[in-house]
């Protein structure tokens, strides 16, 4: 148990570091030997638990999502903007972990991030979302799409304007505007 606690401080340290540099530059301007001296540990650690750069990238990415995944989103909730459901959630631990996601997504090299949070709540969404009544007839798979990419702009947004509202106001406002465009199918010649 002793080693793997170990290996586990280890690649945490190295994972600190990693971002830390990331708050100062870009991903494409940090070398491996400033992580590792960041991280205080050899090159050869940082090889040891890295491929590359880009691999520590992909994982440190991975371990916030999984960590996100883990503490925010439930299988069997209802999707629920108001109240603590996952999606509030999920806000609230962004909010909390700031520093990590506004680097993260702030960096120029970092769509990964994206592409991963536009795929878990699509994994939400595909549990939660009603295809009978207004969605009744639609393409689920276009309709998931839809409200996945629209939730991971409004976070982008939310995340790269560092949180100028809290979790709690931004999904009661993104509610409102949910209530708001609640219309039924309309033909195409009403629309204005």
């Amino acid at each position: 148990m002793a080693v793997d606690r170990r290996i586990g401080k280890t690649r945490d340290a190295i994972f600190k570091a990693f971002l830390s540099l990331m708050e100062e530059k870009s991903f494409e301007q940090i070398t491996v030997h400033e992580i590792a001296e960041r991280a205080n540990v050899s090159r050869g650690t940082v090889y040891l638990h890295f491929v590359d750069k880009y691999d520590l990238l992909d994982k440190c990415v991975e371990k916030e999502m999984t960590e996100l995944r883990d503490r925010c989103m439930g299988v069997q909730e209802n999707l629920d903007f108001t109240s603590s459901g996952p999606l509030l959630r999920t806000a609230e631990y962004v909010e909390q972990h700031a520093t990590v996601f506004i680097t993260l997504i702030n960096n120029s090299g970092i769509p990964a991030f994206r592409t991963r949070l536009h795929a878990m709540l699509m994994e939400g969404l595909a549990e939660q979302i009603d295809m009978d009544g207004v969605n009744q007839g639609m393409n689920k798979e276009m309709l998931l799409h839809f409200m996945a990419s629209a939730a991971v702009g409004v976070m982008e947004w939310w995340i790269t304007h560092s949180l100028p509202i809290s979790a709690k106001k931004l999904m009661e406002d993104i509610s409102i505007l949910l209530e708001r465009n609640q219309m039924g199918p309309q033909p195409l010649d009403a629309l204005p």
